[in-house]
């Protein structure tokens, strides 16, 4: 509660997701997810796999780093910039995308590998090391005041030649994803979306139109006293 008794709303938490990209057939295809119908946090939705920053996405040791531009993209208008946390990012949004997807993004692993930290460790198993180099950052946005969860969500944009390992199970009836498909970009908006996926895959599109220039401004999605905004990074 503030001074007035209203109830103020909860600090946005960090979060990250992850859209791979098939352009080995015809047109751009895209790996969405639908959520279990009992979440309380966009039921039934089709989304991207993702989710939110945990401390050992801090530690997480990776085969190569993300690239400079993007580092500073992911690091513009934060609290407390720096490598680790641009890293900690894109760290969760491959995290997430293997424990609810199933597919492990990198490299394999050369040489001996130290014990990889707490949720980590399944992944590390695999024999792929994460990796950054390749990984795009495409668009950030904060759920708006109100909601009962909210994140400052920032999505990432990988080819699924980055696929290093795939392992079964992760996806069933009642865990975190029960679907996963891979649709055409044109076709996806037919799938049920959350607003802000909606959003997402239209700045892909623009994105892809310019061929993934990473130069280019990063929208950064928001609400502030009740204006929906749209900014750039």
């Amino acid at each position: 509660m503030n001074a007035g008794g209203r109830a103020t709303a909860p600090r946005p938490r960090d979060a990250a997701t992850l859209i791979i990209l098939d352009r080995s057939r015809s047109g751009a295809w895209a790996l969405m997810g639908k959520r279990h119908g009992g979440h309380a946090f966009m039921p039934g939705k089709y989304v991207f796999p993702g989710g939110r920053v945990e401390p050992e996405d801090w530690r997480m040791r990776v085969a190569d780093g993300l690239d400079p531009v993007i580092e500073a993209k992911l690091n513009a208008r934060v609290r407390r910039p720096s490598p680790a946390f641009a890293r900690s990012l894109a760290l969760a949004a491959i995290r997430e995308t293997f424990e609810e997807a199933g597919l492990a993004i990198g490299v394999e692993a050369a040489g001996a590998r130290p014990a990889a930290p707490g949720a980590w460790s399944r992944f590390a198993a695999t024999g792929v090391e994460p990796a950054l180099a390749e990984v795009d950052f495409l668009v950030r946005a904060i759920t708006p005041p109100g909601r009962p969860r909210r994140f400052d969500a920032r999505f990432f944009v990988v080819d699924a030649s980055r696929i290093a390992r795939r392992v079964d199970g992760a996806v069933h009836p009642d865990a975190e994803l029960v679907d996963l498909v891979w649709t055409p970009l044109e076709k996806a908006r037919e799938l049920d979306l959350p607003r802000i996926t909606l959003l997402a895959l239209d700045e892909l599109a623009a994105a892809l139109g310019s061929g993934l220039d990473k130069m280019r401004p990063r929208p950064f999605y928001r609400e502030l006293r009740g204006r929906h905004l749209r900014e750039e990074l």
